[in-house]
C-alpha cells in the first residue's frame, strides 16, 4: 500500500489507527472545489426560484414544479454517474478525470441559468436546469467519493468531510455578500443583478478550484472491483441496514432543509420585515456553522459520529421554534436566533458523508466491490430528492395559505407562513434524531471492517508475488482465505 500522498509505504497490516493524518494543505486543496459547488447550490434553492417566479413572471406553482422535476431527474442520473465514477479509471485515478469533465458542463449551464434572457420561458428553465444538474451531480459525486477514499480512518474521514463542509459554507458566505455589494451600485434591475453576480462568482472560481485540487491532491489507490452478479449486488444494497438508516436520515434532512431554505426569503422579508438585513441573517447562520465545525468534530470523537448527528438533529428540533418569538423588524434578535441555529447547521451534512464512507467499507467487506461512487450517488440522490419534494411542498403550502409573493399579505397569512416554516422542520428533525440513534457501525465495527479489507489486500499482494515467483503464497499454503 502507499500512503495518502502516494509518496511512500505505510503500515500494511492490522489497524488503520496508524494512518497518517492528512496535512492542512492537502485538506485545503481537496476541499476548495466545494466552495463554488455551494456558491451555486445556495442560489438554486434560495434565490433562483423567487427570481424566476417573480421577476421573470413564471409563477410560484410553475417554478416549484420545474425545480421538483429537475431534482427527480437526478433519480436517474445519480446512480448512472455514480457507477461510471466507480468503474472507469485513467492514469489520474478513479475520480479526478470525472471532476475535470464536469467543469465545461457546469460553466455553460451556470451561465444560461443565472443569466437568462428577459423572455425566458418554462421550457428554457427546464432544459438548462436539467443540464446543470447533470454537471453538478458528476462533480459532487466524484468529489465526495474522492474524499471518502483519501483515508481509511474512522475519525480522519470526519476531518476530511469537515474540511469540505467548511469550504461549502465559506462558498455560501462569499456568495451571500455579493447581493449586498450589488445593491450599493443601484442597478436598474436589482434581482437580475444579484443572480448574475452569483453566477459569475461560480464561473470564475470553479475552474481555478478544480485545477488546484487535481494538481495538488493525488488519489489513494483502491483495489480493482471483483465481479459480483447483479442480483447479489442489488440484494446487498437492499439488505444493508446502515445504508437504509443513512439514506432515510439524509432524505428527511433534505426535506427539512429544503423547506426552510426555499421559504427563507419570504419569511425574512414579508413576515419578519427584515428587508436588507435578510442576507445578514444567512451570513450569521453560515459563519456560526463554520465556527462550530471543530467543536462538532471533537464531540464526534467522544460520542461517535452517528450519535453526534442524532444530537445535532435533536438540537435543531428544540431551537427552530425560537423563530416564532422574533417580532417583525427586530434584526438584532433575528440575527441572534439564526446564529444559534447555525451552531449545528453543518453537523448533519458532513457527518452523513463520513458515515457513508464507513457504509461503503461495510459493503466492500460483503460484496468485494469498491462502490463508493454508487453509495455517494445514492446520498446525493436522497438529498436532492428531499429538496425537490421540499420546494414543491413549500410553494404549494404558500399557495394554500394564500401567500402572494411581492404583494401585501394579511397578518393571518404571515402568521401561517411562520407556522409552515417552523413546525414541519421540528417534526422532521425529531424523526431524524430517532432514526440515527439505531445506526449500527461505530468506531469498533468500522475498525473490524478495515482489518478485513487490509488482510484481503495482503492476500492479494502475496498472490501476485507468488504468481511472479512461482512460490506458493501464505494463503495458498494454509488453504484459508485472508478474511
Amino acid at each position: 500500500m502507499t500512503n495518502v500522498a502516494g509518496t511512500g509505504p505505510t503500515h500494511t497490516h492490522g489497524t488503520t489507527k496508524g494512518a497518517a493524518p492528512l496535512s492542512r494543505w492537502t485538506l485545503f486543496a481537496f476541499a476548495l472545489p466545494a466552495a463554488p459547488i455551494s456558491a451555486m447550490g445556495l442560489p438554486l434553492v434560495v434565490h433562483l426560484p423567487p427570481f424566476y417566479a417573480g421577476t421573470l413572471g413564471l409563477g410560484l406553482t410553475v417554478v416549484g414544479t420545474i425545480f421538483m422535476l429537475a431534482r427527480f431527474w437526478d433519480v436517474f442520473t445519480d446512480p448512472v454517474l455514480g457507477i461510471l465514477s466507480d468503474r472507469f479509471e485513467t492514469r489520474w485515478g478513479r475520480r479526478r478525470h470525472w471532476i475535470v469533465a464536469s467543469v465545461p458542463i457546469m460553466l455553460v449551464s451556470v451561465y444560461m441559468v443565472f443569466m437568462p434572457p428577459v423572455e425566458a420561458t418554462a421550457t428554457y428553465l427546464v432544459f438548462w436546469l436539467f443540464v446543470l444538474y447533470v454537471g453538478w451531480t458528476l462533480l459532487t459525486i466524484s468529489h465526495m467519493s474522492w474524499g471518502a477514499e483519501l483515508t481509511p480512518d474512522y475519525h480522519e474521514r470526519s476531518r476530511v468531510q469537515g474540511a469540505r463542509e467548511i469550504a461549502l459554507i465559506l462558498g455560501m458566505v462569499l456568495v451571500l455578500t455579493l447581493p449586498v455589494l450589488i445593491e450599493q451600485t443601484n442597478p436598474e434591475n436589482v434581482a437580475q443583478a444579484r443572480v448574475a453576480s452569483m453566477g459569475w462568482f461560480v464561473l470564475i472560481l470553479l475552474p481555478i478550484a478544480v485545477a488546484l485540487a487535481v494538481w495538488r491532491v493525488p488519489e489513494r489507490p483502491t483495489p480493482a472491483p471483483v465481479h459480483v452478479p447483479m442480483k447479489q449486488a442489488v440484494a446487498a444494497l437492499m439488505q444493508s441496514k446502515p445504508l437504509q438508516i443513512v439514506l432515510a436520515a439524509d432524505l428527511l434532512g433534505g426535506v427539512s432543509g429544503g423547506l426552510v431554505a426555499s421559504m427563507f426569503l419570504f419569511l425574512a422579508e414579508d413576515a419578519l420585515k427584515l428587508g436588507q438585513y435578510s442576507s445578514l441573517m444567512l451570513l450569521g447562520y453560515f459563519i456560526s456553522g463554520v465556527c462550530f465545525i471543530p467543536p462538532v468534530l471533537a464531540l464526534s470523537r467522544r460520542l461517535g459520529k452517528h450519535r453526534t448527528a442524532a444530537a445535532s438533529a435533536a438540537f435543531n428540533a428544540v431551537t427552530v421554534p425560537l423563530i416564532l418569538i422574533v417580532p417583525p423588524g427586530n434584526a438584532g434578535l433575528a440575527l441572534a436566533v439564526w446564529t444559534l441555529l447555525g451552531v449545528n447547521m453543518a453537523a448533519g451534512p458532513f457527518l452523513f458523508r463520513s458515515l457513508m464512507a464507513d457504509v461503503a467499507d461495510h459493503d466492500t467487506v460483503i460484496t468485494r466491490q469498491q462502490r463508493t461512487g454508487l453509495f455517494y450517488s445514492m446520498l446525493t440522490m436522497t438529498s436532492k430528492f428531499g429538496a425537490a419534494i421540499a420546494i414543491f411542498l413549500a410553494y404549494a403550502m404558500l399557495d394554500s395559505i394564500g401567500f402572494q409573493a411581492g404583494a401585501e399579505n394579511t397578518a393571518h397569512v404571515l402568521d401561517s407562513l411562520r407556522a409552515v416554516y417552523v413546525w414541519p422542520a421540528v417534526i422532521i428533525s425529531a424523526a431524524v434524531a430517532g432514526i440515527l440513534w439505531f445506526y449500527p457501525i461505530d468506531e469498533a465495527a468500522q475498525q473490524a471492517n478495515r482489518d478485513i479489507l487490509e488482510q484481503r489486500g495482503l492476500a492479494t499482494a502475496a498472490a501476485a508475488i507468488a504468481m511472479r515467483t512461482g512460490a506458493p503464497s501464505d494463503a495458498q499454503s494454509s488453504g484459508t482465505a485472508a478474511d
